[in-house]
C-alpha cells in the first residue's frame, strides 16, 4: 500500500508537532533548570489544595544591607518553595521560626501535583 504524497506530508507534518510537543513539555515541566541551597528562617510551612494537596512553605533570607553612603537598613528577601517528598515535609513542619538551610531544584513550570511554585526543596541540610 502506497502513501500518497499529501499523507506523506501530513504524517510528517503530525509527527514533528507531536516531537515539538513533547520537547516542549518536557524542558518546560521536567527539566531541572537550576539548582541550589538557601539558608533562613522558615516564616511558614503548610500543606494546602483542593484537589492536590501539596506542601508550601516560605523562608525569610535577612542581612542583605542596602546599598549607599548612610542607609544601613537592612532588607529581607523571601524565598517561596515547595516540597514532594513527604520526608522533607515532616522534617519542615517541625521547623517553623527556626534557621535551616535547603537544597532546592528549579523547574520552568509548574504543575499541580508538584505544588505552586517552581522551587521544589529536595532536602533538608541544617536545622539551627
Amino acid at each position: 500500500m502506497a502513501m500518497t504524497k499529501k499523507s506523506k506530508i501530513v504524517t510528517i507534518s503530525v509527527s514533528v508537532l507531536v516531537l515539538v510537543l513533547a520537547l516542549f513539555i518536557y524542558f518546560r515541566f521536567f527539566f531541572v533548570y537550576s539548582s541550589g541551597v538557601n539558608a533562613g528562617d522558615i516564616n511558614y510551612f503548610q500543606q494546602q489544595g483542593v484537589i492536590f494537596k501539596t506542601y508550601e512553605g516560605k523562608m525569610i533570607q535577612s542581612g542583605f544591607k542596602s546599598a549607599g553612603g548612610q542607609n544601613i537598613a537592612l532588607r529581607s528577601n523571601e524565598f517561596k518553595f515547595s516540597v514532594t517528598d513527604k520526608a522533607v515535609a515532616d522534617t519542615l513542619m517541625r521547623c517553623s521560626g527556626k534557621h535551616v538551610e535547603l537544597r532546592w531544584k528549579r523547574y520552568m513550570g509548574t504543575l499541580p501535583w508538584r505544588g505552586a511554585s517552581q522551587y521544589i526543596a529536595t532536602e533538608v541540610l541544617s536545622v539551627e
